[in-house]
């Protein structure tokens, strides 16, 4: 079962936010994984974790065309107009995920999907980003990876301050070669004032980043950030 999981979320992943290429995201890829997880969580209704997975999926696929302007440029969550999210969508991974929850089996998938479901309040400023900050130290001691402490340490940034943030993202090992990391220490130097870090920081994840949506925005704020130094 979790591989046959984890296999889905690959996919998903991979439309969600392609690797390579000049597009953002794949939507064919998206409502593929979405069908078969349907499939999956229709064949085993108690499976929670199978729940978490097509909830976390049917949250985040509802931001779609939001992700990115008429031209293919990335736009980051905070910005993104939210009348554009698929609010039925959002709707039904909500219910999904209280499905999943009411079994008592909790799980990373259900984590996820409960912080997915915190990111889709109806302004960026309604987001509660204490309770996804505490909900990625759970996810953290039930699947921990760097990854995981990435994500922790950008909600921290967000709920106490970008210097927390900033702290623990230099704690985490192992996602040198990760152009978000780069991506989110840059962001925060920034934030922090501390431009010249940043222009580097910025620097990195775009020799780092093979997604042309992604390298465009980098090029974009790395130009920013120069211009003020």
């Amino acid at each position: 079962m979790r591989s046959a999981l984890a296999v889905l979320y690959l996919v998903f992943n991979e439309g969600y936010a392609a690797t390579a290429g000049d597009a953002l995201v794949r939507g064919d890829l998206c409502e593929e994984a979405i069908r078969l997880a349907k499939l999956l969580a229709v064949l085993m209704p108690d499976e929670a974790e199978a729940l978490g997975l097509l909830a976390l999926m049917l949250l985040h696929d509802a931001r779609r065309e939001a992700r990115a302007d008429a031209g293919g440029a990335l736009i980051l969550l905070a910005d993104q107009d939210r009348s554009l999210w698929n609010r039925e969508r959002i709707a039904e991974g909500e219910r999904v995920l209280e499905r999943a929850l009411s079994l008592r089996l909790p799980g990373p998938y259900q984590l996820q999907a409960a912080i997915a479901a915190l990111h889709c309040a109806s302004t960026a400023a309604e987001t509660d980003w204490p309770q996804i900050s505490a909900l990625y130290g759970a996810l953290a001691r039930v699947a921990p990876s760097s990854v995981v402490e990435l994500n922790r340490a950008v909600a921290v940034a967000m709920a106490a301050g970008p210097e927390e943030g900033l702290e623990l993202i230099d704690r985490i090992e192992g996602l040198e070669g990760y152009h978000l990391l780069h991506a989110a220490r840059a962001d925060l130097l920034r934030r922090l004032g501390r431009g010249a870090e940043a222009v580097s920081a910025y620097g990195e994840a775009l020799a780092l980043a093979t997604n042309d949506a992604e390298r465009a925005y980098l090029g974009r704020m790395l130009t920013a950030v120069q211009s003020r130094e």
